[in-house]
């Protein structure tokens, strides 16, 4: 019988499927998700089959079809082929940056025999039954989690890196389970194993007979793709569970509110989740040069223990320059969303992530007269130095650690640059922390983790402006719950993730793009300087209009969901 394959082609710019005739010889070959080459154009391409339908369905007439020349590999489970089209519709995106994600880097001829331990028997918990949210403690591998869903069949566990994803898995091998790591190991992931981990593209993986997905870290900034299409691994993890109907743990020690809204009651604490080292706030504001320097009183103490390795973190990269009361010396900030606001005006204050304006008034004790807090980034290293009496080295991404030097200043790249030290000293945490970005809060505590899993048994050092703010305060104390509630009423307040949908707009062809944008009634578009965000109530109407747009021949990215709005 003649069947006719949709072939999605590996090129640039073109998103369209193409029908092809399969030719006899390699029907055994190609199923749904098989990698082919195929003519197009008077060329030959790459492509994947989207589906195999049969002649009628096609629609065409079958004498004007191509047949398919090659086939190069397996491919995509159909189950994952599902998941690419409802991606490709949630980012308003083509198709073939998914496709290319869930395939493997070199061409698999044949899937191999499973390899499967004996199924050890375990109770069914509440959470294997039906999947939730764990807080952790910001030490913990989330193996236990892992272990424990492992018993019930074939996992995927979702990692920020694939050198964490590495561990994870010799933990498992070391407990009698399979693995298979990815993005090398995705022929054996294919074939089965008990369980498949990988960063985030692990997401995509064509894993048979699935029983669970677990993603580790969920609050972490690289589950995200950065390039456009801008994909969540943890909402890619939601919505293939919700398909396969089968259990999705997201596992934490600072669970996003995106997270805990998804779960409801399916909410568990972990034993170790207020296991965090000592967090110490120093408040800047007590010091004599708080507006020009980063080095205080608490630090150059800390600097002078020689015994002590300190690392001092500064992100630098994009700092607007804040605005303080020169009389109580109180940061200004948004009165409707926590920001550092910017002073464009004399006689105004603008808040860059809501756009609210207010005058030129301390919200703490009602003085006009404010100052600008200007830190000499440029002298910070010999600053340091002064103050420590030993030597320090400035970490970039291509430096070479000098392994008789103690002390370490960079941005937060340092943090995964070393594996140990005594302390970890974060020189301006404001600078995170009420930075104008919905997500800032996130974000400072993605940092403060980093910090914690450096120093064990040592001490994490922040030092800020607003140390009664509740996301240190929580972190001190080893319970977030106050900053959680706080965060989740801003973000329903304001219509933001998850209580409402968000897109950026930037390139050359934007304004082509806001002129289209302009009368539906889906969206809500913001200009601002060098960007225009787009809102909606649901993703399914942010993607509905984002879909409807005609493209303009001028670059433009449009990022959903985007991480530094």
């Amino acid at each position: 019988m003649v069947t006719v394959a949709r072939v999605v082609v590996d090129v640039t710019g073109v998103d369209k499927s193409f029908d092809y005739l399969v030719p006899d010889v390699l029907a055994p070959r190609i199923e749904v998700g098989t990698r082919v080459r195929v003519a197009l154009h008077g060329r030959e391409v790459p492509g994947w089959v989207m589906a195999l339908v049969e002649p009628h369905e096609a629609g065409v007439d079958l004498e004007r079809l191509l047949p398919i020349r090659k086939v190069s590999s397996v491919g995509p489970s159909a189950e994952v082929v599902q998941l690419i089209e409802w991606a490709s519709q949630r980012w308003a995106s083509r198709r073939r940056p998914f496709f290319v994600s869930a395939s493997p880097s070199t061409n698999v001829a044949r899937l191999h025999v499973p390899r499967y331990s004996p199924r050890r028997a375990a109770p069914t918990t509440d959470l294997i039954a039906r999947g939730g949210v764990v807080q952790v403690g910001p030490l913990s591998s989330g193996v236990d989690v892992v272990l424990a869903a492992a018993t019930h069949g074939p996992l995927i566990v979702v990692t920020p890196t694939v050198v964490r994803a590495r561990r994870l898995a010799a933990e498992c091998r070391r407990a009698g389970l399979t693995t298979a790591v990815l993005p090398d190991d995705w022929a054996a992931a294919a074939s089965g194993v008990d369980v498949v981990v990988g960063a985030r593209s692990a997401v995509w993986a064509s894993v048979p007979h699935l029983a669970a997905l677990i993603v580790l870290d969920e609050h972490d900034d690289t589950l995200q793709e950065e390039r456009a299409p801008t994909w969540h691994a943890r909402e890619v993890a939601l919505e293939r569970a919700k398909r396969a109907q089968v259990p999705c743990i997201l596992v934490s020690p600072v669970l996003t509110v995106a997270a805990r809204q998804w779960a409801g009651d399916r909410f568990i604490v972990a034993d170790d989740a207020g296991s965090w080292p000592r967090v110490r706030i120093v408040d800047r504001n007590t010091d004599e040069r708080w507006a020009s320097s980063l080095v205080t009183s608490d630090l150059v103490a800390l600097l002078r223990d020689h015994k002590k390795r300190v690392v001092c973190v500064l992100n630098v990269k994009g700092r607007a320059r804040a605005v303080a009361c020169d009389a109580c010396r109180t940061v200004a900030r948004c009165e409707a969303c926590g920001a550092a606001v910017a002073q464009p005006e004399r006689d105004t204050f603008e808040c860059p992530r809501c756009s609210t304006r207010r005058p030129v008034v301390c919200l703490a004790c009602g003085s006009q007269k404010m100052r600008a807090i200007r830190i000499g980034i440029t002298r910070l290293r010999d600053e340091l130095e002064a103050a420590a009496g030993r030597r320090v080295q400035e970490v970039k991404p291509t430096t070479t650690l000098d392994p008789t030097v103690s002390v370490f200043v960079g941005t937060e790249a340092v943090l995964h640059r070393l594996d140990r030290a005594d302390a970890v000293v974060f020189l301006d945490v404001d600078a995170e922390l009420l930075a104008p970005r919905f997500r800032a809060s996130e974000q400072t505590l993605d940092l403060l983790v980093h910090g914690a899993r450096l120093v064990p048994d040592g001490e994490v050092v922040v030092q800020t402006t607003v140390p009664q703010h509740e996301v240190l305060i929580g972190v001190a104390r080893g319970d977030l719950t106050a900053h959680h509630e706080a965060e989740t009423e801003r973000r329903r307040r304001m219509g933001l993730p998850p209580f409402g949908a968000l897109a950026e707009v930037s390139g050359a062809g934007t304004k082509n793009i806001v002129d289209q944008l302009a009368s539906s009634l889906l969206v809500q578009v913001s200009a601002g300087d060098d960007r225009v965000l787009v809102r909606a109530a649901t993703w399914d109407d942010l993607g509905e209009a984002l879909r409807a747009l005609d493209r303009p021949k001028e670059r433009v990215r449009i990022a959903i969901d985007p991480p530094r709005a």
